[in-house]
């Protein structure tokens, strides 16, 4: 037997919404809607239809009517957190999802009774964190940096579930909330979001230095994110200098001011935007501040923003490599929570399964077709192909009805494959051990790579399924470092691990050298600072100042030589030195200066420049920071030569064999879905579903749900019909999203009206559930029902014309007749194109006409 092609065309056109995600897909995503926001409701329903997230995925919470602000954190573990651990404990998806999405109308900020206050989105990441004593006594506690709001998540380059947070105190979400200021342009946001996977975009992401030094203080991880995307081969990252927001069609913008403005067209689908300051994530608020609205409005995936003063500490804004991220085809929600040290005070809003540069394989079920009668131990064949040559398939998995059943076939390094990588001609060989991971071989050959540094020249970084390579030599040019890799089979008995490098020769960095200096305590008459510079030629500059007034700050008397520097003749050529962001160590309600500090920038960029050796010195009464004398390389990291080695496991084709015991499912129908994983740490999933019938025992089912069509609006009864093939039936079940929207007990047949004003409008599915006395269970077909808005006619204007309130894209039948008795007849069909649909009345005959619309079937 077979689905009814009907069904199985709009099933398939479900399915087809998650064809496609980087390290989750809807089937790993947790719905929650606010069940006393209809909006909520709505916008829920439209995630889980375009990104196929089954029906026992959403959870409704309910008895919250406070706002969409802010909660109290009982407030916030009693309405939210409890609820989703409980339903993902009785739903046995605890190992399943990964990712929350908030489906506005939820509070974004949580306020302790100790006045700490967290983000709704980081809370159900790794727990509430508390505030504690700030660096100053003059700053508010929300200004500290505690140390159990770390998130070890971040920079690993690996999937959440291999490494989560270890300060999280339960399970581990990568939450967002998808917001806005109405339905509509929330719902714009989900479709651009949707619509950026794949799509492979090359428009130019900004990262900018703005004219405010307290909000741009990311600018120091700018260097290390544009070198490593241009060794993937990505040069869309470019640094500028400026305080303009009108760009265009970007890809993305990191930026630093409290207002902005942004074009209506700013950013194209997938992109990532935010700003450093106070309260961008105080979305409803009046901050006086531009909140990431802005953002998402203008085109955006995603946005990040404070909900509570955080101070400037880099570690709480996303790094740039969140860029980097994204464009190795992790989804936005990935990409962000790695991207940030300390994200407690950030709220995470926006899409996050937006993937504009995952790539996904192919696959197919072989011989098994939509309607397939299975029973007993039946054979799955699911056949799978890699979507590049450099990203193999590792794991595939089985999901029944969208929950994960059992992994098919799974294959990790094997055991004796043997890595060779060749630098400088220098070969270091590693054999995969036992029992090894991605992420473990690559620790261990980067061990490796480490233990020759002094014949390579080259020192190893494990991260993730990724090795960075720095060349030691800072003056040394990257194309003279010469790269190669190779994966053998080794003693294993096939070959599973892949190593391949990003590029040939190493790349040259374009980072400018920079040492920051600085002065403390409070100087005397005749106390002095001074500055010894030794240029790359071998040429010595000395620049000095010298107190000669009593009372002069620590500040102002750095601000001298900072002033100095910048005078200096022999300093302003291409092999001398820029002094920059001179400032106090103190805020403007602190009464102590107690320090000053300026940063000494080679003039010209690249390793070679960044020689320089700089000798800070003080008087006695004075300190003087660095110690002794240093190159201009705090950035050490991004003034070498960089590339890249990753690793993978698994196969580029991967057919697999293997039994699924269909006696421990229901009889009925089941929707099979096999998952291939890349063999990388950011797992593209490729999915591949068919509709099957199982029968292993007598029972059987028929349902039908009692209207005409698949459409119906909320005013509607919206009844559905079971009746058994047996009369030992204990309990009849209807299912719908969320989970049970009814029962019967004791009854072989029964007529359920399900809660449509509870569903809300939008799509979704239903079936029933039937269960005997022995135990034995059936599950009914699927029927997917759209819910509509209730729509009322009007006629008016020469020709005249009906008019009614539509939904854009839905279709609509008109019906006439010239006597209500005999009954309607369809005379036309409209294709609403905006929120009001219109017919134009033929030329009416002698006889009165009526009309009727109705939504079509």
């Amino acid at each position: 037997m077979r689905l009814p092609e009907r069904l199985l065309t709009l099933l398939a056109s479900v399915l087809a919404a998650a064809s496609l995600h980087a390290g989750g897909s809807g089937l790993n995503v947790i719905v929650v809607v606010n069940q006393n926001s209809t909006n909520s409701v709505r916008l829920g329903s439209d995630y889980c239809e375009q990104r196929g997230v089954p029906p026992r995925n959403v959870l409704r919470m309910t008895g919250w009517t406070g706002g969409a602000i802010i909660w109290s954190r009982a407030e916030f573990e009693t309405r939210l957190r409890n609820p989703l651990l409980a339903m993902l404990s009785d739903r046995g998806l605890t190992n399943q999802a990964d990712l929350v999405l908030l489906s506005m109308d939820i509070p974004y900020r949580i306020l302790d009774p100790d006045q700490s206050q967290n983000s709704t989105t980081s809370a159900l990441f790794y727990g509430f964190k508390h505030d504690v004593a700030p660096p100053l006594t003059c700053l508010p506690s929300c200004c500290s940096l505690p140390d159990s709001s770390s998130n070890s998540y971040a920079f690993s380059e690996m999937p959440l579930r291999e490494a989560p947070p270890d300060t999280a105190p339960t399970n581990s979400f990568l939450a967002m909330m998808l917001t806005a200021s109405n339905l509509a342009t929330a719902d714009l946001i989900l479709s651009r979001g949707v619509a950026s996977d794949s799509s492979f975009p090359t428009q130019t992401i900004y990262l900018e230095r703005t004219g405010d030094p307290a909000r741009s203080v990311r600018y120091v991880e700018f260097d290390n994110a544009i070198l490593a995307s241009r060794v993937r081969g990505n040069n869309s990252l470019v640094w500028t200098n400026s305080s303009s927001t009108s760009f265009t069609s970007s890809l993305g913008l990191l930026t630093g001011l409290a207002n902005l403005t942004l074009p209506a067209n700013a950013f194209v689908r997938g992109a990532i935007g935010d700003s450093l300051t106070s309260y961008a994530g105080r979305i409803f608020e009046n901050s006086g501040q531009t909140s990431l609205l802005a953002f998402l409005n203008a085109g955006a995936a995603g946005s990040y923003g404070a909900v509570v003063e955080p101070c400037n500490y880099t570690q709480k804004f996303p790094d740039p490599l969140d860029y980097f991220y994204q464009a190795r085809g992790f989804c936005l929600a990935e990409a962000y929570y790695q991207s940030l040290r300390n994200p407690y005070q950030g709220l995470m809003a926006g899409e996050p399964l937006s993937a504009p540069f995952a790539r996904r394989g192919t696959g197919d079920w072989s011989s098994l077709t939509n309607g397939t009668i299975l029973a007993g131990p039946a054979a799955l064949s699911p056949v799978f192909s890699a979507g590049a040559t450099n990203l193999p398939l590792g794991r595939v998995d089985l999901f029944v009805d969208g929950s994960f059943l059992q992994t098919l076939t799974n294959l990790p390094p094997s055991a004796g494959n043997a890595l060779s990588v060749t630098l400088n001609g220098f070969t270091v060989n590693y054999t995969v051990p036992t029992n090894a991971t991605v992420a473990s071989a690559v620790a261990g050959l980067a061990a490796a790579l480490n233990a020759e540094t002094n014949f390579t020249g080259v020192q190893a970084w494990p991260v993730g399924d990724r090795i960075e390579l720095q060349a030691l030599d800072v003056a040394g040019p990257g194309s003279n470092v010469t790269l190669s890799a190779d994966s053998a089979i080794g003693s294993a008995d096939r070959l599973t691990t892949w190593l391949v490098p990003a590029r040939p020769t190493f790349l040259d960095a374009t980072a400018t050298g920079y040492l920051g200096v600085l002065a403390a305590y409070a100087p005397a008459v005749g106390d002095w600072l001074q500055l010894v510079f030794t240029k790359t030629n071998g040429a010595e500059v000395v620049i000095g100042v010298t107190n000669l007034t009593a009372g002069t700050t620590i500040g102002t008397l750095t601000r001298n030589l900072f002033n100095s520097v910048n005078a200096n003749p022999a300093l302003l050529a291409a092999d001398g030195v820029l002094a920059t962001d001179v400032g106090d160590l103190t805020e403007t309600n602190c009464a102590n200066n107690i320090a000053a500090q300026f940063t000494i920038n080679a003039r010209s960029a690249g390793g070679p420049a960044s020689r320089i050796q700089v000798a800070f010195t003080a008087s006695t009464n004075l300190l003087a920071l660095p110690f002794g004398t240093n190159a201009i390389q705090d950035n050490i990291n991004d003034l070498r030569p960089r590339n890249h080695l990753y690793a993978s496991s698994g196969s580029f084709s991967l057919p697999v064999s293997s039994l699924l015991d269909t006696t421990q499912l229901a009889d009925g129908y089941h929707q099979l879905t096999a998952v291939a994983y890349e063999g990388t740490s950011v797992r593209t999933q490729t999915p591949v579903s068919r509709t099957v019938r199982i029968q292993n025992t007598a029972l059987t089912a028929a349902f039908a749900a009692l209207l005409a069509g698949t459409n119906a609006t909320l005013e509607m009864p919206l009844k559905f019909s079971v009746a058994a093939s047996a009369t030992n039936i204990s309990r009849i079940e209807l299912f719908s999203t969320g989970g049970s929207v009814g029962v019967v007990s004791n009854h072989s047949a029964a007529v359920f009206t399900a809660p449509s004003a509870m569903l809300g409008l939008g799509l979704h599915p239903f079936y029933a559930l039937v269960t005997d006395t022995s135990g034995s269970g059936y599950q009914t077909q699927t029927a997917w029902i759209r819910l509509v808005p209730a729509f009322k006619l009007s006629i008016s204007g020469t020709p005249l014309k009906l008019s009614w309130a539509a939904i854009p894209g839905q279709s609509y039948d008109v019906l006439a007749t010239t006597n209500p008795a005999t009954g309607f007849q369809p005379v036309a069909s409209v294709l609403a194109t905006n929120a009001l649909a219109q017919w134009t009345v033929s030329a009416p005959g002698g006889a009165a006409a009526f009309y009727r619309v109705q939504l079509s079937p």
